[in-house]
């Protein structure tokens, strides 16, 4: 079973993402800030992290680089309601697998964490 870390300071966010994911058989946890995710990260091995970039207590380009130093085989989907190219560029130069920009469907989530599970890298 597939463990996923959401991590994101809206609950609304948090609270789809685990109902978009329940009936697909993934083990979910559900972070509040980028400091509780790294917290349960330090538990436990995850296979993704979905990782919100704009958080008050740690900004997601810092969780992105501390989950990419420490935990290198954990994949980390960015996503955002502050979508430049620019900062997609970057958080994919700093090791993030893909970018959603919200508000996203169900349907593009499954697609995108569907490519990650298929993803060769």
């Amino acid at each position: 079973m597939k463990k996923i870390l959401i991590i994101d300071d809206e609950p609304i966010v948090r609270v789809s993402c685990q109902r978009t994911l329940i009936g697909e058989g993934y083990d979910m946890k559900l972070a509040s800030s980028g400091k509780e995710g790294i917290q349960y990260l330090e538990k436990e091995a995850f296979d993704l992290v979905l990782l919100d970039l704009k958080m008050p207590d740690m900004d997601g380009v810092d969780v992105l680089t501390k989950i990419k130093a420490t935990w290198p085989e954990t994949k980390v989907i960015m996503i955002t309601g502050y979508s430049t190219v620019e900062t997609a560029v970057k958080t994919l130069k700093l090791g993030a697998f893909n970018y959603l920009e919200k508000p996203f469907t169900p349907d593009l989530l499954l697609d995108t964490i569907k490519d990650v599970f298929e993803s060769p890298k």
